[in-house]
């Protein structure tokens, strides 16, 4: 029987793993969690995993497993204790990457929706070893097979804020930001839905994935088509699917999947479609597409930068429309370094948080 390490089990990409383990007769040999012990003790009875991992060292004694370990040092035990060969990497932010390095290092694959990984340190990592869970990148793989491609587009929802006026936004809070019209997630990936962040964080890593700036997004807000390829015949082709990570999921997990994962679209039911451009007046990271694009180590600055300006945020430091100045601002101070090797990406990092966190 095969087996999986679940990094992020509480989260939903986690919870729908699970689902699909389950289906497919996965063993779940370790889950690593955050902080909703409450969650993980249920997980941990259904699945019977080997090890278990968390966030903090606190919670420990809440957790009803005998073998249970604590932080990030943790997290990097338990995948090079764990014989699985694939490890599902679901965490969120930074703290993701630490583990993709340490399983590709190991040789093992890594099912990743952990997108900072490769924003950060794709130039540093086999991508050989990665299968991506994202929908818009399953979409693309998909799509493309071997087939030569003149150019690629990945869709965005537009966000919390879509339908707001530009003074509106300024003034929005933190929960508003939350709202998302389409779909419930985390709060970091949510925030960075509404500043199209986590669009451009997506642009970097399909050019890690597929080896080409020939990328870009568009706004599709009814989230049905998460993915086109245009291909050098003159043809595009879009990828159509419900809003369901189970698919990419289940693909990354067993290989080719031949029987329904997902109700088939329906494409009366849809309606009109329309394709939007992301504008800078509502996006402002959006500026920095192009060069980011050309200049994919300064990844691992506007990471940084917008991980503690998101923090800035909640603590209401800094306006909505302020996240996006925060982190341009580190960019354009950040613009000329580059990492030569991740002990490298690690003190970037580190300088970058320090910049902004003393602005």
């Amino acid at each position: 029987m095969s087996s999986i390490v679940l990094l992020g089990s509480t989260g939903s990409i986690g919870v729908n793993t699970l689902i699909i383990a389950k289906r497919y007769g996965i063993r779940v040999e370790a889950l690593v969690a955050g902080t909703n012990i409450e969650l993980l003790n249920q997980q941990i009875k259904e699945h019977q995993p080997r090890y278990v991992a968390i966030a903090h060292e606190a919670d420990r004694a809440k957790v009803n497993h005998p073998f249970v370990l604590c932080g990030k040092e943790g997290i990097l035990e338990l995948i090079e204790m764990s014989k699985s060969t694939t490890v599902v990497n679901a965490l969120v932010g930074y703290a993701g990457l630490a583990p993709t390095l340490k399983a590709t290092e190991l040789g093992k694959r890594v099912a990743l929706a952990n997108k900072e990984s490769l924003v950060v340190a794709g130039e540093f990592i086999d991508m050989s070893l990665i299968t991506p869970i994202d929908s818009e990148h399953f979409g693309l793989w998909y799509l493309i097979h071997a087939r030569p491609v003149s150019k690629l587009y990945i869709t965005a929802s537009g966000g919390a804020f879509r339908e707001w006026g530009l003074e509106q936004m300024n003034k929005a809070t933190f929960s508003d930001a939350l709202n998302h019209p389409n779909w419930s997630m985390g709060d970091k990936i949510t925030i960075d839905s509404a500043t199209m962040t986590n669009k451009l964080f997506e642009l970097l890593e399909a050019k890690w994935l597929f080896g080409t700036d020939q990328i870009d997004a568009v706004i599709e807000r009814k989230s049905i088509i998460h993915a086109l390829a245009e291909f050098k015949d003159g043809s595009t082709t879009a990828h159509f699917a419900g809003v369901d990570m189970k698919l990419p999921i289940a693909f990354a997990l067993k290989g080719e999947i031949t029987e329904p994962i997902l109700p088939p679209v329906d494409l009366l039911g849809i309606g009109g479609l329309e394709f939007l451009p992301i504008e800078v007046a509502r996006y402002p990271i959006w500026q920095i597409k192009e060069h980011i694009l050309a200049h994919p180590y300064l990844g691992v600055v506007i990471n940084a930068a917008n991980e503690e300006a998101i923090h800035a945020f909640r603590d209401e430091k800094c306006s909505f429309f302020g996240m996006s100045e925060i982190v341009l601002d580190a960019y354009k101070h950040f613009e000329a370094i580059k990492a030569n090797a991740i002990d490298d990406i690690i003190r970037i990092d580190a300088e970058v948080r320090a910049y902004v966190n003393a602005r």
